[in-house]
């Protein structure tokens, strides 16, 4: 400590970095004090401080720091045993006077040493037995703290940390299999001994002990720490007799009617992994039974005395622990415990509460709902004649639900609530997941009930549309509010086709009639007052629940998966007049049309009508049928900004190329050029009059939109083009007349981001050969006439982009057109519809320029950009890959400083965690290597302009490949990488290039790992070349592919012995 003045000096920098509020001052005493994390020289400093200091934010900062040299695993084994023993002495002596934080520091740190020297040295093992020597003392202080160490021991061992997976898998089957038992066993005895008369923290650390070992990971597969599942608990067969201990269960029921909510809570937490143990533990039916009767009466009592659920954190895992009653255990095995049917009514009767306070409860009813859905689904898997009791109780339960929900929309809006439900996808998908299972257990009755609920409602929806004016709003959208959660049910109930106790025939019957009266309400929303209300939030809601019951009732019973029922038409014919799919198929249609004429400003509707009319059109049968209807014929002959409003909305703009991709997918089926050009008749209009458009005005907000929609549209109908045909029909449209106003735009225009941004996706899209869409005659020169658009457009936005200065949203201004044109390129050079030595033998600069420009505006991006924006990211490394595979002789013939420049961003790409990019980088070096092999190293003739300028710039930077050899066997040694395959190749490559390169590789890596493992490591490395040829042979390339996999095995498994 040469650089402090003294120990007090020290203390009150430590004061400083932990409770200054001054952000100034916190960093400068941070900047102080590192030293003590960052070097091994400070950490006889550190025991000095734990000795002597007095305030605990001294002794903070000794542990902290003790604890980050130790997770850098670069201490000695010694020097690690003699930090853990005097860290437990430390506690053992001086524990009882800390501070809760500071006990807790040093006690991690205990656990990390203790974890990381698992392997090293039997002493590190001694953690358990030490732990219960501090709960062997007569100290309460100590007791806590022997119970403490326990704890965050299981937690640690629980956790990756920064090592890797493997190692950190053994040590924790190591730990589990010598010790997690005998720890849950200590907290069982401390649960047992602290049961009362002691404070509340106290009973709180057991408890959280035995929460920690039922949470283990006891088969190698982390649970998801977001979601609250976590399927079966894989209790390893010694805990067994533990389980069938019934004071095993009976103490956590005891310790939930401890005051403390904390301590009730993790209570239920454990109990809710003691009935999520695997049933296979259990060898014999008799001891599961027991089991679950021991889990059904402490769940009675509860569900009795109601006591604690007033807490909603207990509440929420009671919830959770009644749900897991029916996914571990069979109907069969509840039904065969005594109190069967007193459980079943209390559980009936919480879920009924439960629904009613649906406000507070909305989290956590979907368990309640999940245990019904599968006691329902199981009852005609049951044998025997003993009753199940649920006739009776769940037709209660589905009525309970309803009404809560139509209850829900009076009191949301007297609340004022903005938080609606029916606005949250997920939130009512998840209340709305058990629902139908319910319904159709006694599905008559349930339907008569939502019936008797409905038609009320729609009399009186019908009757305000026939009103000279809207009346009472308010009273109108709870009206609204009320049908939206009915045709939702309905949707719900019509999504599962699944019945019980009732025939295939009468269910159809049942659906028809449901159907029906949302059919019903179709024809009623959009007539008379109600045509006024697009604007409203309820309105909105209703006519987005309508076209969820649109889609699931389509898949159902309209189309190509659907079952064409007699029964549903013949009854539906009955009530509505709609005799048959086609019919019906005419009022969805109708609807769709109608929401795209009506809600101009509504994005959420406007896209979940089109999301719906795309699953119509590229359904094989749907599609077919779409064509037949009067409906879809006038959607086709009337796509004007007249007839459909939201064409004209910028907010809605996005939207213009879903309408017109799927209607091309529609005039494309018929794929005659007479329909095509009438189709595209309004957009030549729009054209025609941009083409006419002065320069000076072409700048102006109209005209700017009009083309800004017009590329959009285009974009959307190139989309649809997947046929040669289709395709051609489009190009002969554009090409040549409608060329000059794209090149005319994008030069008057290149500074707005808005117009350029939809010209490119446009050409974007129109340059993609995807299903071999751009094949043209083999006397056509189409390919290469398209290419030179595309080489105009490029140069004509590049040369003025790269002149405009930099703006505070770069991406929006420059980058995000940059990577779109690097991206057409990409497209347009590895589309096999060009022949690109024509440009050259001719004398043509059109390739040329492409390159030139498309480098330019690479190069004008930093290396720290390209990696900070994906798709940045992706487009120049797919242009990069393309330009080394294709076109490598323009890039050898760049200086030495760009091409070097150029690599070594091939280099920062393979360290990235995106695994696409990498392998492009790996396919981009493969291409630079094997030419330096083929060419130069193997080459027999004299050597090309292209190979003497490699030649010349690897003689410049001799460092440029042995560094990206490097670069590629670490990534292979010490990383996960997903794509091995694609890395082995520029490997074999760049070893090809030089054995010497390789032996001075080989010999670093061995240097760096330890002396006793050197020689076996030595002989991985001669395993990798055996059988090995010296050419870039695809067979030669396999074999070297696959001695790569045994290598980096072989590699890594004698690394983690060590």
């Amino acid at each position: 400590m040469s650089s402090m003045e003294s120990l007090a000096q020290l203390e009150l920098l430590c004061e400083k970095l932990y409770n200054s509020r001054d952000s100034a001052e916190r960093a400068h005493a941070e900047s102080t004090l590192k030293c003590f994390s960052e070097n091994s020289d400070y950490i006889s400093q550190c025991q000095y401080i734990l000795d002597n200091a007095s305030t605990p934010y001294a002794l903070m900062l000794a542990s902290s720091s003790l604890l980050n040299q130790v997770s850098d695993r670069s201490l000695s084994l010694q020097l690690r045993l003699d930090i853990r023993n005097y860290v437990i002495n430390y506690l053992a002596t001086r524990g009882p006077k800390l501070q809760p934080f500071v006990i807790k520091s040093l006690i991690l740190l205990v656990c990390r040493i203790t974890k990381f020297g698992w392997f090293d040295d039997d002493k590190f093992r001694e953690i358990v037995k030490e732990a219960t020597d501090f709960l062997s003392l007569a100290s309460q202080d100590h007791y806590f703290i022997g119970l403490k160490i326990l704890n965050l021991l299981v937690a640690e061992m629980n956790q990756a940390n920064a090592m890797p997976l493997t190692l950190h898998r053994k040590i924790a089957c190591s730990f589990k299999d010598q010790f997690l038992l005998q720890i849950f066993q200590i907290s069982l005895t401390s649960l047992h001994q602290l049961k009362s008369e002691v404070p509340d923290d106290f009973r709180r650390e057991p408890l959280s002990l035995a929460l920690r070992c039922l949470s283990y990971d006891f088969v190698g597969c982390p649970v998801d720490e977001s979601s609250e599942e976590f399927g079966t608990v894989q209790l390893p067969a010694p805990w067994r007799p533990l389980l069938q201990d019934p004071s095993t269960v009976q103490i956590f029921f005891d310790y939930y009617k401890v005051n403390d909510t904390s301590v009730s809570k993790e209570a239920l937490e454990c109990l809710v992994r003691l009935a999520s143990v695997r049933r296979s533990i259990f060898v014999e039916d008799p001891s599961r039974t027991q089991f679950l009767s021991h889990l059904m009466s402490g769940t009675k009592e509860i569900l009795q005395t109601g006591q604690g659920l007033a807490d909603h954190g207990n509440y929420h895992e009671f919830c959770r622990l009644l749900g897991r009653f029916k996914v571990n255990f069979q109907l069969s095995e509840l039904l065969s415990i005594e109190f069967y049917g007193e459980w079943i009514g209390l559980v009936a009767e919480f879920t009924t509460k439960s629904l009613l306070s649906w406000q507070w409860a909305s989290n956590s009813v979907y368990y309640l709902l999940s245990l019904w859905s599968r006691l329902v689904t199981s009852v005609p898997y049951l044998k025997g004649d003993t009753p199940s009791l649920l006739d009776e109780t769940v037709p209660k339960i589905t009525e309970g639900f309803i009404t809560s929900r139509i209850n829900s929309v009076q009191a949301s809006f007297a609340n004022d609530s903005s938080d609606d439900t029916l606005d949250n996808v997920e939130v009512l998908q998840e209340q709305l997941e058990s629902l139908p299972y319910l319904c159709r257990f006694q599905y008559q009755n349930s339907s008569i009930y939502i019936i008797n609920i409905m038609e009320p409602l729609l009399q009186a929806y019908t009757e305000r549309s026939r009103l000279p004016a809207p009346g009472d709003a308010n009273e109108l959208s709870v009206i609204e509010g009320q049908l939206t959660w009915l045709v939702h049910i309905i949707a719900a109930i019509l999504k599962i086709r699944q019945t019980i106790g009732c025939s295939q025939e009468s269910q159809e019957l049942i659906d028809a009639e449901l159907a029906a009266r949302v059919l019903q309400l179709i024809n009623i929303t959009d007539t008379g007052v109600h045509a006024q209300r697009y604007q409203v939030l309820s309105k909105q809601r209703l006519d987005r629940a309508i076209l969820i019951f649109v889609q699931h009732f389509r898949r159902s019973y309209v189309g190509d998966q659907a079952m064409h029922s007699s029964k549903l038409y013949a009854r539906l014919s009955e009530l509505l007049g709609l005799n048959d799919h086609l019919v019906l198929l005419n009022v969805i249609v109708g609807k769709i049309a109608t929401n795209l004429k009506c809600y101009a400003e509504c994005e959420d509707v406007i896209d979940h009508t089109l999301s719906l009319f795309l699953e119509l059109a590229s359904g094989y049968m749907t599609g077919k049928l779409l064509l037949k209807l009067e409906s879809t014929k006038f959607i086709i002959a009337n796509h004007s900004r007249e007839t459909f409003p939201f064409l004209e909305e910028y907010r809605c703009a996005r939207s213009r190329t879903t309408f017109y991709y799927i209607l091309g997918f529609l005039v494309f089926m018929e794929d005659t050029p007479v329909k095509f050009r009438s189709f595209m008749e309004p957009l030549l209009q729009v054209a025609v009059n941009l083409e006419a458009t002065t320069d000076a005005a072409f700048r102006t907000d109209v005209v700017k939109y009009a083309f800004i929609g017009l590329m959009r549209d285009l974009r959307g109908i190139a989309m649809a083009t997947n046929s040669r045909r289709t395709y051609g029909l489009l190009f002969d449209w554009l090409y040549p007349s409608r060329m000059p106003l794209l090149l005319k735009a994008i030069s008057l225009c290149a500074d707005e981001p808005e117009v350029t941004t939809p010209l490119l996706k446009f050409m974007c899209e129109f340059v993609l050969n995807k299903a071999q869409r751009l094949t043209f005659d083999s006397s056509s020169p189409n390919g290469i006439l398209l290419f030179r658009e595309v080489s105009k457009l490029i140069v004509a936005y590049g040369s003025r982009i790269l002149l405009l200065p930099n703006g505070t949203d770069i991406y929006g201004s420059k980058y995000k057109g940059i990577w779109i044109s690097l991206a057409i390129l990409s497209r347009a050079l590895c589309g096999n519809y060009v022949n690109f030595g024509v440009f050259e033998l001719y004398g043509d600069r059109a390739l040329a320029d492409a390159l030139d420009i498309s480098l330019k505006m690479s190069l004008s991006v930093p290396l720290s950009d390209i990696l900070a924006f994906k798709k940045l990211s992706k487009a120049y490394y797919g242009y990069i890959e393309v330009l080394f595979s294709n076109h490598i002789t323009f890039v050898l013939n760049l200086d030495t400083n760009t091409f070097v420049h150029i690599v070594s961003t091939l280099e920062s790409g393979l360290k990235g965690l995106d695994t696409g990019i990498s392998t492009q980088c790996a396919s981009a070096i493969d291409s630079l290597a094997a030419f330096y092999f083929n060419n130069i190293t193997a080459g027999d003739g004299p050597p090309s302009p292209a190979a003497l300028n490699l030649a010349r710039h690897i003689g410049e930077f001799p460092t440029l490949f042995p560094q990206i050899l490097k670069t590629l066997f670490e990534i292979i040694i010490f990383e996960d990488a997903g794509n091995q395959w694609s890395l082995s190749r520029p490997i074999l490559s760049l070893i090809m290039i030089s054995e010497q390169m390789f032996s001075d590789l080989r010999a670093q890596i061995l240097a760096s790992q330890p002396v006793d493992q050197q020689q076996r490591l030595s002989q991985c490395f001669d395993k990798l070349m055996a059988d090995v040829a010296r050419n870039l042979e695809p067979k030669n390339r396999d074999k070297f592919t696959q001695n790569l996999t045994t290598f980096r095995h072989d590699f890594r498994l004698k690394n983690i012995q060590a």
